[in-house]
């Protein structure tokens, strides 16, 4: 592993070089008073580990480290000083750790094998593309948000917002969004200087993380925009919103197989479990597409007398939403023709329970009337 050494005393160097030499696999390949020399000299070379002092002159290893992230290095830095109070600061700049002076020899053993142990478990970026190039790849976000190749290698993310940005760009199917946006939706909540840090590091990770899978150029950035080069790749809700599109009306036997697979797609909402929201509108619009094919499916599978599975996905459409008025009228209508009474009876009153405890409403006329006349033809 290959180290430098920032600081602005001689001493320190003299004590740090003593105590790596006593590590294994360390290679200190240089050591500097200033951060100036440092970047210099890094924008030359590649290293792994970067010890810097936090308070030196002019500028200090905070701002250094700051620097190199909005580089968009991710280059391993442990900070040492003899001021407790930068903890908190060091680590928004993703310092790998933190040592207070004196270090000592048992602590600095134990951040070296940390971050040597880290890079064991890494493989190197070209045998990674490599092993994945030939990988066929989707983006899946209806009810999760991952990356799936034909060789199921699962996505480890970095970080959540590099999962963020990626839904995000995800969305935009291609069309470039500007740095100011990305900061304003998904790192507002930060002071401008730290949003700024962050982005270059999260499309970083993004970037290192498509790299991984074979797709280096999918990450597209144009001066200060960012989109995702969609033209190669499987996008599982652009598939099934084209799928609603095509399947606008289900008429004949081949329709209903089409739309049956299409409504295998939808697993989840848009995103599952994260809740964007600046995703709100986007999920609800895809939610209100499954819900109205899933409707206009269930029609033609009445129609054609497949009521199980007209009931089981009326079940479903039930469950999203247990007040829906159109599902309930279907469903009772499939039970009725399985001439199953007790289950019409049960639903019927689940949905006047829920109505009554949910809106303080009693079934609309209709309804009332069309339960009372399949109750009655129902054996």
């Amino acid at each position: 592993m290959k180290v430098i050494l920032i600081d602005d005393e001689k001493a320190m160097h003299l004590i740090m070089k003593k105590m790596l030499a006593k590590i294994s696999d360390i290679k200190v390949m240089g050591a500097f008073l200033d951060t100036k020399t440092a970047t210099s000299y890094l924008n030359d070379h590649e290293v792994d580990l970067i010890f810097v002092d936090i308070n030196m002159p002019r500028e200090s290893g905070l701002e250094f480290a700051e620097g190199l992230r909005k580089q968009g290095k991710l280059t391993r830095i442990v900070f040492i000083t003899s001021h407790v109070e930068y903890a908190l600061l060091a680590f928004d700049v993703f310092a790998f750790d933190y040592m207070v002076k004196p270090v000592k020899q048992d602590r600095l053993l134990q951040t070296v094998h940390r971050a040597l142990a880290e890079s064991r478990s890494k493989l190197p970026e070209e045998e990674v593309v490599a092993t994945i190039e030939a990988q066929a790849v989707e983006f899946n976000a209806l009810g999760r948000i991952e990356i799936h190749s034909d060789h199921g290698t699962k996505t480890k993310w970095k970080s959540s917002k590099s999962i963020e940005l990626f839904a995000y760009l995800l969305v935009q199917q291609g069309r470039l969004v500007s740095r100011t946006r990305l900061i304003e939706d998904i790192f507002g909540n930060m002071p401008q200087k730290n949003a700024e840090v962050y982005l270059n590091t999260t499309v970083y990770q993004l970037r290192k993380l498509l790299n991984g899978y074979g797709l280096k150029k999918v990450l597209h950035t144009y001066n200060n925009y960012y989109a995702l080069n969609l033209s190669d790749i499987t996008v599982d809700f652009i598939r099934f919103e084209e799928g609603c599109r095509r399947l606008s009306v289900i008429q004949s036997g081949a329709d209903i197989e089409q739309a049956l697979l299409i409504e295998q797609m939808y697993v989840g909402d848009l995103f599952g479990e994260y809740g964007y929201t600046w995703s709100l509108s986007e999920v609800e619009r895809l939610s209100l597409m499954y819900n109205a094919l899933n409707q206009r499916l269930c029609n033609a599978l009445l129609e054609a007398k497949d009521t199980s599975n007209a009931i089981r996905l009326l079940k479903k459409l039930l469950h999203r939403n247990e007040l829906h008025e159109e599902s309930l009228i279907l469903l009772i209508r499939a039970l009725s023709m399985q001439n199953k009474k007790e289950a019409l009876i049960k639903h019927y009153e689940q949905y006047t329970a829920h109505l009554l405890q949910e809106i303080g409403a009693s079934p609309s006329p209709e309804l009332a009337a069309l339960y009372a006349q399949l109750l009655s033809e129902t054996q």
